[in-house]
């Protein structure tokens, strides 16, 4: 005999797909020319297609005009609270941000005034997730200026029920210390894993203008080629900035721990954990070398992807002075 589970809070999510999450709203700012400015300063973006009388704002800046702030919008419909609601209840509490896709029609110029309607696009079934069970909501905004679509925006998320821990770093049914979160790999990014695999960090060039780029894009941020090949990173480079971890604490992981914005010699930037020197001798300006560090998964995890190999940065040895402090948090 076969038993059949029937999901009914799963088909009653399904009722939502297709219908509107929010209507009609409205940008709170139009594009600007002091908002391209400091997204381009934090990107470490020069492109010159950016400043100047003909500027416009980068295509990956779409989602900063809807944004609501602290203060929200006005536009989201009760549909999308309804769902929200339903998985609260049924116990889906806790939420991550899986991936986004984004579609670019037209540049955006300062002085461009965005409205956007959003749509529940989809549900997933009911998904079992080492985080927890739960469900990926899919949303869909449309930017437009004026009557013209100018771009899309997809979101998905997983809200789900978090999984039990029996004690700190034992995950409940397991009985064994927790494995270390994957990396998220798409399609943008998977050469890059690919690489990191072998003991290479591989680096985008774009075969048009010439211009490396971290992390990993579709496209060219200087100018917009959509053609690329790779460059293997020498792995000298510097603390560029830095915060410490010290909570919340994750399973797997043991606070306080560095993490840093390291500098490669080649000019971009990867967010990494600093090694080889206490946590609290981590300075900003530290010459540091890329080693490639293995995580075994612990015995019993019932893990089929195999070890992790992951990119440090190891503090050269003798050179901590070399640094100046930095804010941590």
């Amino acid at each position: 005999m076969s038993t059949v589970v029937v999901d009914e809070l799963g088909a009653r999510l399904k009722t939502y797909e297709g219908r509107a999450a929010a209507v009609a709203g409205r940008g709170k700012d139009p594009v600007n020319e002091p908002m391209i400015r400091h997204w381009c300063e934090a990107m470490g973006d020069t492109g010159p297609a950016y400043t100047g009388p003909d500027a416009v704002a980068p295509p990956t800046m779409l989602q900063a005009w809807t944004m609501g702030g602290l203060s929200g919008h006005t536009g989201r419909t009760g549909a999308y609270d309804e769902l929200f609601d339903l998985l609260d209840a049924a116990g889906c509490t806790s939420v991550v941000a899986t991936d986004c896709e984004q579609e670019y029609l037209r540049p955006l110029r300062p002085g461009d005034e965005v409205t956007f309607d959003a749509v529940i696009e989809s549900v997933s079934d009911r998904k079992t997730t080492k985080l927890g069970t739960g469900y990926f909501v899919t949303t869909r905004m449309d930017v437009r200026v004026g009557p013209d679509l100018v771009g899309t925006h997809r979101f998905r998320i997983l809200k789900y029920a978090p999984a039990r821990r029996k004690e700190e770093g034992k995950w409940e049914g397991k009985g064994t210390r927790a494995r270390r979160p994957r990396p998220v790999v798409n399609r943008d990014n998977a050469g890059f894993w690919e690489g990191v695999e072998r003991h290479q960090l591989l680096i985008q060039r774009c075969t048009g203008c010439g211009t490396l780029r971290h992390p990993w894009l579709p496209g060219c941020n200087a100018c917009g080629g959509p053609d690329w090949d790779t460059v293997e990173a020498s792995g000298e480079g510097t603390v560029y900035s830095y915060v410490v971890m010290h909570h919340p604490p994750f399973p797997a992981f043991d606070p306080p721990y560095a993490v840093g914005l390291i500098e490669l010699a080649e000019g971009v930037r990867i967010v990494s954990n600093v090694v080889g020197v206490p946590y609290d001798k981590v300075r900003i300006g530290l010459p540091v070398r890329l080693e490639f560090r293995r995580y075994d998964e612990p015995q019993g995890s019932g893990d089929e992807d195999g070890p992790l190999v992951l990119p440090v940065f190891r503090v050269q040895e003798g050179r901590v002075q070399e640094g100046r402090e930095g804010g941590v948090g």
